[in-house]
């Protein structure tokens, strides 16, 4: 079954912007970041590529 999302077709805020900013940097994984943002993957890649942030791969 698919996971729901809290913030599903939300506009992104300030603060999740910056906490993205935050645990990218950090080294999180795609998973963990989209996790602490409770948005999909999906969403949070393209917020990461829009933002020209580059997301860590799992190793």
């Amino acid at each position: 079954m698919a996971e729901r999302y809290e913030r599903h077709r939300q506009a992104w805020t300030t603060e999740e912007i910056q906490k993205l900013h935050l645990l990218v940097n950090k080294g999180m994984s795609l998973k963990a970041v989209a996790n602490a943002l409770m948005r999909s993957e999906e969403s949070t890649k393209s917020r990461a590529k829009q933002d020209k942030l580059k997301i860590q791969k799992l190793r």
